[in-house]
């Protein structure tokens, strides 16, 4: 019998919290209610709103030198969604599930997914895995996957995402994430031109094969492992691959993979207009792709982002529907704790958007008022909503305070009694 946190359990911590609660809740209110805002449909919106959580995501990262597993690491994908179940349970922001190939293989895609369906919890788009070689590979990925100068090696690669496709089909997936580590670490190691035409042939194969109501979502990264030249390095590489493809090809904006100081905000507006936007990988960055808690270090650029997402979504951008999930890689804390501040911390930055006065706005940019605008975009980002946030947790059944109801429950510590340590788990992500 596996450890389970109650319903039970849950609405007896919330009944000790719900007066102080319902006291910040009417206070927010009557502070909104001033500016011509509804708290009502804002909490509205808060419940509403969905992102995915990454089944590596809920084992314990790493970096390039080491990696240090915490107690009671999910074993196999199974144990994953459990973990990923009692995200969703106590943030009511989380019912789907990123899965990574050839990490989750199961034998039996049916028993998978009523697993996820135990838990509330369906399954987001799935991620090919061509950065690393797996057990039984024939041919290697160290000089490149979808790139190579090795047509076998490409074919290789290309059968591993069709492979991904028909899994994604049966778990009832709409959408295939591709990620690649192709590049060159010394000049001369690789003809720029030729490996991005050897990755469009590669990419068109792939996109031939897709179900007509599937996305391809196209995923660049600056650096690492490839330091000296990256094949979809930016979004400029990545939008000029997901526009040659066609309709059903998009763009992924991981927010670690940018140059420092980057202008993220910028790049999201831009992919809207293109109606590009696949969606989102959601993390932060102090330096590179440092793959760090969501809001952890800049939770302003993490507002701006959704105030251009909120814009889009008000105005009806064509073509607008973005995929969201966290991608992030916990290496000093429990995954779980991680994933849940994280969901909570991207929910406060939709919802603070969401409270701009886009006509006081609009008609601040139109008079040039520079500081008027800055200044209705700040007062936004300054609101606390965390009773908004609570509130819409609750109303789900939820956690009013999702990390104090885990920490409460123990469910760490029964955990690390029901998983003895397992040597080469697909948990966590290096």
């Amino acid at each position: 019998m596996t450890f389970s946190i109650s319903a039970d359990f849950i609405a007896e911590a919330n009944r000790k919290a719900e007066a102080h609660l319902a006291e910040d809740y009417a206070a927010l209110g009557r502070q909104l209610a001033r500016r011509g805002i509804d708290i009502e449909k804002m909490t509205q919106r808060a419940m509403d709103y969905a992102v995915a959580v990454p089944t590596w995501g809920v084992g314990t990262g790493g970096t390039r030198f080491a990696r240090f597993p915490g107690p009671g690491e999910p074993r196999n994908v199974f144990d994953k969604l459990d973990d990923c179940g009692v995200i969703h349970q106590l943030t009511r922001t989380t019912p789907t599930v990123s899965p990574h190939i050839p990490w989750d293989k199961v034998s039996d895609y049916s028993a998978l997914r009523q697993k996820a369906a135990s838990h509330d919890l369906a399954f987001d788009a799935v991620n090919s895995n061509s950065f690393q070689d797996a057990a039984q590979q024939k041919l290697s990925y160290k000089f490149g996957s979808l790139t190579h100068a090795d047509a076998a090696t490409r074919a290789q690669a290309v059968e591993h995402n069709l492979e991904c496709i028909e899994i994604g089909r049966k778990l009832g997936s709409t959408a295939l994430t591709v990620w690649i580590a192709d590049g060159s670490n010394f000049p001369g190691q690789s003809n720029l031109n030729a490996a991005f035409d050897r990755y469009m042939e590669s990419l068109r194969a792939i996109y031939a094969e897709l179900p007509k109501d599937w996305f391809v979502f196209l995923e660049h990264k600056l650096y690492e492992p490839a330091f000296y030249s990256t094949v979809i390095s930016d979004w400029g590489s990545s939008f000029m691959a997901a526009s040659e493809l066609g309709p059903k090809a998009r763009c992924l904006v991981d927010l670690g993979h940018h140059a420092p100081n980057t202008n993220i905000e910028q790049i999201v507006a831009r992919l809207i207009r293109a109606q590009k936007l696949a969606g989102f990988h959601f993390n932060d960055s102090k330096y590179g792709d440092d793959d760090l808690d969501s809001g952890s270090v800049d939770p302003f650029r993490l507002f701006l982002i959704f105030n251009e997402l909120v814009d889009a979504e008000l105005r009806q951008a064509p073509g607008f529907s973005p995929a969201y999930m966290i991608d992030q890689s916990h290496n000093v804390t429990d995954p779980i704790e991680s994933l849940m501040q994280s969901a909570t911390e991207i929910l406060r930055a939709y919802v603070q958007a969401s409270l701009i006065d886009r006509a006081a706005l609009a008609a601040a940019q139109a008079e040039s008022d520079v500081l008027g605008g800055h200044l209705l975009v700040k007062q936004a980002f300054t609101t606390d909503v965390s009773p908004i946030l609570a509130e819409a947790r609750r109303r789900k059944g939820g956690a009013i305070d999702p990390i104090a109801i885990y920490r409460a429950s123990s469910y760490r510590r029964h955990k690390a009694k029901e998983r003895p340590p397992a040597a080469g788990t697909s948990a966590g992500i290096v």
